[in-house]
């Protein structure tokens, strides 16, 4: 067998081997233990009586199976970001699609309450407009450089900060203010069997939309002119796959919040590990994303008597693989 198959396939192995391990791991994690003995009789179908199995049914699995959607999607979002922009810097935060969603989702709430369909779609709406933005700039500027989309990003960030600092001053104190908190901070907290369900159908579309492209995502890592060669029509293929690509961040945004850092670092393992940018890359940092969300998830549960906002957990989780596989592989980073 090809020598960089079988490491890739090895390394394949490997990360599904971690993530069916976070996800365990985070089913046994809470204020409320649940021995795995009773895990396991519960994921097989059976009923371990009392607490145990409300507490797994109604909070512990929609928690877990969430954080794990929430990775993959955030992890194979932000490769897509870096392949369409050619930007290794570019991903859900930093060029402003998250806080676009955030905005959105805050807007929602301020206009018409915590329904979850309307908080998706104004997270839907205030993502795909940051994209427009952030685009625009890009073009308006005639530089296209990464220092332009790290300005772009930062200028639409910051101008959704302050619209998000609007509505708070004029939110409601006793309910809409603290519920923009919750999004603004990011958390799995409120995950409920029903706001898993709310978000299903548009997480799933955006997955579709981009595993049946994912020709097209292959082609355009190669660049522009190879693609266009190659038959790719770069102007509806990229937005497209910036559409579906949005669509998934939105979706989970709209249940977790502001989660930051993972659609950025994941990536960048993908591709240090594959030493390739093609599609299973971006597979792979779904993957990694999910197993890093959920560890992060798990600490943020029991570090403290009280839980922790999850995106710093990522921070720290994520910043150790990162600097180790930049300096197992410093000759060969982007």
């Amino acid at each position: 067998m090809n020598r960089p198959i079988a490491r890739g396939r090895a390394a394949f192995i490997t990360v599904l081997v971690l993530t069916a391990a976070a996800f365990f791991l985070s089913l046994l994690t809470g204020k409320y233990p649940i021995p795995p003995g009773d895990v396991f009789r519960l994921i097989a179908g059976g009923d371990s009586g009392g607490l145990a199995g409300e507490v797994f049914r109604t909070l512990r699995l929609p928690r877990t199976v969430a954080a794990l959607l929430a990775g993959f999607g955030l992890g194979m979002a932000g490769f897509v970001y870096q392949t369409v922009f050619k930007n290794p810097l570019a991903s859900p935060d930093i060029i402003g699609v998250a806080s676009g969603a955030n905005l959105g989702a805050a807007a929602a709430i301020v206009l018409s309450g915590t329904s979850a369909a309307a908080v998706t779609g104004g997270a839907l709406a205030g993502s795909l407009l940051a994209v427009a933005l952030v685009t625009a700039l890009v073009r308006v500027s005639r530089l296209n450089t990464t220092a332009t989309y790290i300005l772009a990003g930062i200028v639409i960030t910051s101008l959704a900060k302050a619209l998000i600092m609007a509505l708070k001053y004029f939110a409601d104190e006793g309910n809409d203010l603290a519920a923009i908190e919750f999004w603004t901070m990011g958390s799995f907290g409120g995950v409920t069997p029903a706001r898993l369900t709310a978000i299903l159908p548009l997480f799933f579309a955006g997955i579709l939309g981009l595993l049946l492209l994912r020709r097209q995502i292959g082609l355009m890592a190669l660049g522009d002119d190879e693609s266009r060669m190659l038959g790719v029509r770069l102007g509806v293929v990229r937005a497209a796959v910036l559409g579906c690509s949005t669509a998934v961040v939105a979706s989970v945004i709209s249940v977790t919040g502001l989660i930051t850092f993972v659609g950025l670092v994941s990536p960048h393992i993908a591709r240090l590990i594959l030493k390739r940018s093609n599609f299973s890359a971006c597979l792979f940092s779904g993957l990694a994303g999910g197993a890093l969300l959920l560890l992060a998830d798990s600490l943020a549960r029991t570090l403290y008597r009280s839980e922790l906002p999850v995106s710093i957990l990522t921070t720290v989780v994520g910043v150790p693989f990162l600097v180790y596989f930049m300096h197992r592989n410093r000759r060969r980073v982007l």
